[in-house]
């Protein structure tokens, strides 16, 4: 099968699509399918135009710099994916089985454009809540156009996958088609409780018996890190030895670093230094109400935290209340505030290192391997391949 994988994020972009989309990619080309990743060109990177990767121009997203739009026109990859190209020269490839979408921007949406004028099957990812983005910038009123217009985009696409089943009721509810669920899945190997570090800890001035929150993610509004925070530093009157590490970096972090000076702030992390990071906490805090899933959450279970989140997104799927993690009510205002503050009580009376709620916690993310949520997807856009016929183009390109 020949992909045209298209995505606005990819390392060394660090967040969690970044870095489950680099791991789709490398599984697919593993199977033994011809993927051809198209992306914009980041920051210093070398221009590139092969069978392997296209990167395109691009501008910076205005709010997060360190990400970019693709830009490419519907009329050029319809050239690149005509049946008559000869499939030699620079960037000149076959033309795709089918074409995949992993974020709603303008390069994905010039793609779905161009694979429906064409006749292509189309498939996309709904990844970000981006309509919910808009209430946490002063720009509520613009939530009904953002979310009609990822509804326009999704209904190019033969299928949309989405993360839980949560999310494709509240999707199919607002009018949404064609959706299936794929969930995500965590290297247990890298995030593993046998890469707890003492001496990680002492740079935390965390002794032994010492508990440490964790946070892990973008410091940015949406992500609701403030709470987190507050939480900590109510919990550390009543147990004066707590600690607090965020890992992560965003708009938000100055601000938040001159607020919260009892957090360690030790910015963005990735492979064996995250692993440490979280395998050397007790307690994770993930009080976002935006994510459509939070690989972070999957990452701490895996990890053998404690988990304290609202009920939704991966948490919402996972974590069964008192079990193997904490839940609060998903709601905002102080009514949501107060229940986060009770979950993260709660997980930090319960994340005794040997305790029963922190072993099911690993258990949970032992039963969650990529390979599992990975195969499905695979084996879903085949299907889609196979079903669909040679038709007549949609309509010319424009």
């Amino acid at each position: 099968m020949r992909i045209a994988y298209v995505t606005e994020t990819y390392p060394p972009e660090i967040n969690g699509v970044s870095l489950s989309v680099e791991r789709t990619v490398a599984h697919l080309r593993t199977a033994g399918h011809e993927v051809q990743l198209i992306r914009p060109r980041q920051r210093g990177e070398a221009r590139r135009n092969d069978p392997a990767e296209w990167r395109t121009s691009g501008c910076p997203i205005p709010l997060y710099p360190d990400l970019r739009f693709g830009w490419a026109g519907v009329r050029a990859l319809g050239r690149r994916w005509t049946a008559d190209r000869p499939g030699q020269g620079e960037g000149q490839t076959l033309p795709p089985d089918l074409v995949h979408v992993a974020t709603p921007g303008p390069l994905g949406w010039a793609a779905l454009r161009a694979a429906r004028s064409l006749g292509l099957p189309t498939s996309a990812d709904f990844r970000t809540n981006f309509h919910s983005y808009t209430r946490h910038y002063g720009l509520g009123w613009l939530e009904p156009a953002v979310l009609g217009w990822l509804r326009r985009l999704h209904d190019m696409a033969d299928i949309t996958f989405v993360p839980t089943r949560r999310l494709a009721t509240e999707l199919a509810g607002r009018g949404f088609q064609r959706i299936q669920v794929v969930g995500r899945g965590v290297d247990t190997q890298r995030f593993s409780p046998r890469l707890r570090d003492d001496w990680l800890r002492l740079a935390w001035q965390a002794r032994r018996d010492t508990r440490v929150l964790l946070y892990v993610g973008r410091l940015a509004a949406e992500k609701n890190v403030g709470l987190a925070l507050t939480c900590f530093e109510s919990l550390r009157e009543r147990h004066p030895g707590l600690r607090m590490v965020v890992v992560g970096d965003g708009p938000q972090r100055a601000a938040l670093e001159q607020q919260h000076p009892l957090a360690r702030f030790v910015g963005s992390l990735t492979g064996s230094e995250l692993a440490r990071c979280y395998a050397s906490a007790d307690v994770f805090l993930f009080p976002s109400l935006t994510d459509t899933f939070g690989n972070v959450t999957l990452e701490a279970l895996a990890s053998g935290l404690s988990v304290a989140a609202f009920d939704t997104a991966a948490a919402g799927q996972l974590i069964k209340d008192g079990v193997n993690g904490w839940l609060a009510t998903p709601c905002a205002g102080e009514e949501g505030r107060e229940a986060f503050a009770v979950a993260a009580e709660r997980a930090l009376l319960t994340s005794s290192p040997d305790g029963a709620l922190r072993q099911w916690a690993r258990l949970t993310g032992v039963r969650t391997q990529w390979e599992d949520v990975l195969r499905p997807f695979e084996l879903s856009l085949l299907s889609l391949v196979r079903a669909t016929r040679v038709v007549a183009p949609h309509a010319a390109l424009a």
